[in-house]
């Protein structure tokens, strides 16, 4: 039998967001479609790895019904022949098999259990069996056992292709779970993670930012399995497709933690902050309410450079991936541009990072990358560890003329990626692109990071050659004279002289 495609797949799956679409929104069907698919994997592979087990062994209890033969074990009745048998009550079985298979596989504790296929937003019960039926209809007819994929990694891919796809439709909402992949790619090329590395996103979202960044060690002839890969995410639904997200790409050892980032840390060691040697981040924009309350009283000390506003939280996630890196870190994360520039407490507390000589470089994206919302962003570079050569100076890159235009969003090509990697490797002035700026600069201008202030991209006035410009109005005057005598001539033979009779 042929392997599907990349592209048979995403379509397929796909397909099965027609089923609820209109009856649902996009910011929750996504987690019925995701689980469901999710189901389908485990269970194709439990069969494969079982009829393996029993070829090679003649003994079918042992295949089917020792975990000791399984990477995730399905126990009886919770495999994906027996969902298909299910015509009457689905949400309501579904929710009880998703949790047996959680209690027989540890590391899916709560992903599964967070789906209430029995909730009412699938409709009453009946419209709740007609849709779920739909669904599992759908799903029975894409193979998903490793053998039937064209590439190893395909399933995680199409689960990332999926996200994606529930993000745009979604809007704004798809911002909060979702970044575009491009983007994590820029933050992943500009970090340059290796084997053994400690890699961290406190707000991860479906964790799309930490992949790249094991995918990007793995592309370059490194061993992802070497990498440590963690990540906390507040909203419990978000972790759990993150979770799900991590185990298909085959990450099973990445810890991710759900839980407020600000006020409840969850990475600690001995009762300090975890440290890490690469964090990758997008929090969200300007948060309000984010935990200034507790700031003052900090028992991990992460406001020391100054406690920002109770209704903008950006710098509390930018002072929390500071102190979480290590002596050596080096940290991305997605910021609005506010924080380059404003004041107040946000002010003082740039001039205090500065002054510490931390930021290596700030990055101006294009406007309309992200989802749900149309103005610009930038990419804010931490690095602990700076070059000698560096010390002392910020790197400003103005690129939010990098981008492709698209119908709804624009996007970053794999052109602007590079171009924007290679300045920030190079670390020197491009005209009209990006520049090299002292310190000294920096703070004439009271610590502000406003990209403009340090990269001039107004267009050149074109030079003008007074003297060229003379000879050619010199030149019309003589054409205009010999024309005028030309026309005279032609006037006079027709009787026309222009003087009066």
């Amino acid at each position: 039998m042929a392997m599907i495609t990349f592209e048979e797949m995403k379509k397929k799956a796909w397909e099965a967001a027609d089923i609820l679409r209109g009856s649902i929104s996009s910011a929750e069907y996504k987690d019925y479609i995701l689980g469901m698919l999710f189901l389908k994997r485990l269970s194709d592979v439990f069969d494969e790895e079982a009829e393996r087990v029993e070829r090679e062994t003649g003994d079918h209890d042992l295949a089917w019904n020792d975990p000791d033969e399984h990477q995730y074990f399905l126990p009886e009745g919770c495999r994906w022949g027996d969902i298909q048998k299910l015509t009457q009550k689905i949400g309501d079985t579904l929710n009880t098999i998703t949790q047996k298979i959680e209690d027989q596989n540890p590391v899916m504790e709560k992903v599964l259990g967070n789906i209430d296929f029995n909730s009412y937003k699938l409709g009453d019960l009946k419209q709740r069996d007609t849709n779920l039926s739909a669904l599992i209809r759908n799903f029975s007819a894409i193979p998903m056992r490793n053998a039937d994929l064209e590439s190893p990694d395909m399933l995680g891919d199409v689960y990332m292709y999926l996200i994606e796809r529930f993000a745009d439709d979604a809007g704004k909402k798809g911002g909060e779970f979702f970044t575009p992949h491009q983007i994590a790619a820029l933050l992943a090329r500009i970090l340059d993670p290796k084997e053994g590395m400690r890699i961290h996103d406190p707000c991860c979202g479906s964790g799309g930012a930490v992949i790249q960044c094991a995918r990007l060690v793995k592309e370059e002839g490194g061993n992802p399995a070497n990498l440590t890969l963690t990540g906390q995410e507040k909203n419990i639904g978000t972790w759990g497709l993150c979770k799900m997200n991590m185990l298909l790409h085959g990450y099973i050892d990445a810890d991710i933690r759900a839980g407020d980032t600000i006020r409840e840390p969850q990475f600690l060691l001995d009762d300090h902050l975890m440290q890490f040697d690469r964090v990758i981040s997008n929090p969200p924009f300007s948060l309000d309410k984010w935990g200034q309350e507790m700031a003052e009283r900090d028992p991990f000390g992460r406001f020391g450079y100054g406690v920002p506003p109770a209704t903008k939280g950006d710098w509390a996630f930018v002072l929390h991936m500071i102190n979480i890196l290590n002596e050596t870190g080096k940290l991305a994360v997605i910021v609005p541009h506010g924080v380059l520039f404003r004041g107040g407490a946000e002010g003082k507390i740039r001039t205090n990072v500065l002054k510490d000589d931390l930021v290596e470089a700030v990055i101006g994206l294009a406007p309309s990358l992200f989802f749900g919302t149309s103005i610009p962003a930038g990419v804010l570079i931490v690095n602990k560890d700076k070059p000698a050569e560096r010390k002392g100076k910020v790197l400003f890159i103005e690129a939010s003329a990098e981008f492709q235009e698209g119908k709804n969003q624009n996007c970053l090509r794999r052109e602007d990626i590079e171009k924007i990697v290679t300045a920030y490797r190079d670390y020197k002035d491009v005209e009209k692109f990006c520049r090299v700026v002292p310190m000294e600069e920096i703070a004439e201008n009271d610590y502000n990071l406003n990209i403009t202030r340090y990269v001039d991209t107004t267009p050149e006035e074109e030079v003008v050659d007074v003297a060229a410009v003379a000879r050619e109005l010199h030149d019309l005057r003589e054409r205009r004279a010999m024309v005028e005598a030309e026309m005279d001539r032609y006037l006079e033979e027709l009787g026309y002289t222009g003087r009066s009779a």
